[in-house]
């Protein structure tokens, strides 16, 4: 791939996130994208043979410019299951903000757009996977708590850190990032981890 293709590659994918922030409810047409890049709708297709593709790239896109997985890194380090729920509460607590327009842009539109649903579930995907790591480590240090088993424990934690739970306890409750992460990570401290 030579330079120019990389370059119109990421500027199709910055665009792409610009029209996702400014208008997080309105389904976005590869012409629209096409005029934003101010290239052709033709050129978008070359490089991303859909929408579906397209919107999938510009998620991890965002994850990348973000720095997503290095942050996620700190949970590697972690030297007991219980750190690792810790400190991937933290950092995803923390990083939600950052990436919330793009995020909303995909939860308004992904009932009726299955190209924001199908980046909607890459997303969730890749976020379950983590729990479930986290929930696996629990328990091979039989430290999950009895009244949970793996899959329970699982949709407890996912559900938890969802955006939409965090949008309703920063947006709607007025909780500050800072609360957030304090009080996410007791509750799910108190559910998921045996005493």
């Amino acid at each position: 791939m030579s330079s120019t293709e990389i370059d119109t590659r990421t500027k199709i994918l910055q665009a792409t996130w610009d029209l996702m922030e400014k208008d997080p409810g309105k389904s976005l047409s590869m012409s629209q994208i096409a005029k934003a890049t101010g290239i052709s709708r033709q050129a978008v297709y070359l490089h991303f043979a859909s929408r579906t593709e397209l919107l999938i790239a510009t998620t991890h896109y965002v994850d990348e410019v973000k720095g997503l997985n290095q942050r996620l890194e700190v949970i590697h380090t972690a030297s007991s299951g219980t750190e690792m729920l810790e400190k991937f509460v933290e950092e995803w607590g923390n990083y939600i903000p950052e990436v919330y327009s793009v995020s909303k842009a995909l939860m308004m539109t992904k009932a009726s757009d299955e190209a924001a649903a199908a980046a909607w579930d890459e997303v969730m995907g890749c976020l379950k996977d983590v729990c479930v790591q986290i929930v696996n480590t629990l328990k091979q240090e039989n430290k999950l708590s009895s009244d949970c088993d793996k899959k329970t424990a699982t949709d407890l934690l996912w559900t938890m850190i969802s955006i939409n739970t965090w949008e309703q306890l920063t947006h709607d409750c007025g909780w500050s990032t800072r609360q957030y992460i304090a009080e996410i990570n007791k509750a799910l401290k108190s559910i998921l981890i045996s005493n």
